[in-house]
């Protein structure tokens, strides 16, 4: 039994596999239909979510199979104190497979400890979210063709950023990708990310001015700047609107330049950026249930 835990957790060869599989689904959707009939996904979510949940939920049905699941803490025994590991234990019973979203690191790690079905990371804290680092590989892949060789900029929240963080750990590990950390002061990518990149050898730079760089990206990954990880709102107020990327800015890129963005957005890329061919967040979303799917079905070792 297998689970996904870390985007680390499956080799380069891995994901070209699951990658593979995701745009054959694509190709071939009727071909997956009935995969997973008779098969149960948990989605357990300990914090809100619509993209992720609704996401894998989309998936397990397109697939054939079934949901069950809680989509806050609130509407799960957990409000009445039950552990991860005993929660777990339980669904363990119920499904096939589990989703887990939890706002305390590694928490999903515990439950996989415990679980007697794959259990998946679907976004503990400020930690990784690995489900959406797959659909970003995905996204780079089928709109570029491979993934390497591009100098891609992420801007925005890049200290509490999970999407970020676990995306530049996936990125490392393909050959000629270069780093530019777009943020303010206050929300600059952790020392440990910059060390790591130190060490491999791996050219980066930080700035604060999102315009100076926007002629040298081949990739803009967009962050919204989080308010649940802040604990005082006077400093979410301030950096709320520190970056908008809007028509001005776009036309400093380059023309094959693609802006993406885990979502939701708040106001960081304004709604006159979406007719823009460049804009690639909405097919992002799409290629996020292509790729759930091919997770499940390699978790679940079901062959087609």
């Amino acid at each position: 039994m297998r689970h996904l835990m870390n985007p680390l957790d499956f080799t380069t060869t891995e994901l070209e596999q699951l990658f593979d599989l995701a745009a054959d689904i694509e190709r071939n959707p009727a071909k997956y239909a009935h995969a997973c009939a008779g098969k149960i996904l948990a989605t357990c979510f300990y914090e809100p979510s619509t993209r992720t949940r609704l996401s894998f939920e989309s998936a397990m049905t397109r697939l054939g199979g079934s949901v069950i699941g809680f989509s806050d803490a609130a509407s799960s025994s957990a409000s009445k104190g039950e552990s991860v590991s005993d929660t777990i234990r339980v669904i363990s019973c119920y499904a096939d497979i589990c989703a887990m979203r939890h706002p305390k690191e590694g928490a999903p790690m515990v439950a996989s400890e415990k679980s007697t079905i794959p259990v998946i990371n679907a976004g503990d804290g400020g930690h990784q979210h690995p489900t959406q680092t797959l659909t970003d590989l995905l996204t780079i892949r089928s709109l570029k063709g491979e993934i390497k060789n591009f100098t891609i900029g992420l801007c925005g929240d890049l200290k509490f950023g999970r999407t970020v963080h676990s995306l530049i750990n996936a990125l490392v590990r393909y050959e000629g990708i270069r780093f530019i950390f777009i943020s303010p002061e206050e929300l600059r990518i952790p020392d440990y990310i910059t060390d790591m990149l130190k060490e491999m050898d791996i050219p980066y730079e930080e700035v604060m001015n999102l315009e100076n760089v926007m002629p040298n990206l081949d990739f803009l990954y967009m962050t919204r700047v989080q308010k649940e990880r802040f604990f005082n709102e006077e400093d979410y107020i301030r950096l709320k609107d520190f970056y908008i990327l809007d028509k001005a800015k776009m036309a400093l890129a380059k023309d094959n330049m693609l802006v993406l963005h885990p979502l939701p957005r708040v106001n960081e890329i304004s709604v006159e950026v979406d007719e823009d061919p460049r804009a690639a967040y909405f097919k992002q979303a799409q290629y996020g249930v292509y790729v759930r799917m091919a997770l499940i079905l390699t978790l679940l070792n079901i062959n087609i």
